[in-house]
């Protein structure tokens, strides 16, 4: 769970960001990405996206205006991304158990 205080258009909001809304967030870049590579789907994927926009903003206080709407989704795509960047970056820096059990079994027998 990510909760993070963010300001858009002199507005602040909280969010309160969890798996379910993450998987929301990444499932909100697919369809953006759909549209994007595929400008005829629009009409087909707008409404998806409308939808999880909305299932999204349920996830922050106080409820956003629709000025605050596009500034807000972008500032939540950020933070998933940075954070979805620093878990990466932990597992890459922390060495896993397996290896370091395989290294003491390697000493023991030495």
């Amino acid at each position: 769970m990510i909760t993070k205080q963010v300001e858009v258009n002199g507005t602040s909001f909280r969010l309160i960001l969890t798996d379910q809304a993450i998987t929301q967030v990444n499932n909100l870049k697919n369809l953006y990405s759909t549209a994007y590579e595929d400008p005829e789907s629009f009409e087909e994927v707008s409404s998806e996206i409308s939808a999880t926009i909305n299932e999204i903003t349920t996830a922050v206080e106080p409820a956003p205006s629709d000025s605050d709407l596009d500034g807000l989704i972008q500032e939540i795509i950020k933070t998933v991304e940075n954070k979805e960047a620093e878990v990466v970056k932990q597992l890459k820096e922390k060495p896993s158990k397996t290896s370091k059990t395989i290294k003491s079994k390697k000493k023991l027998k030495s």
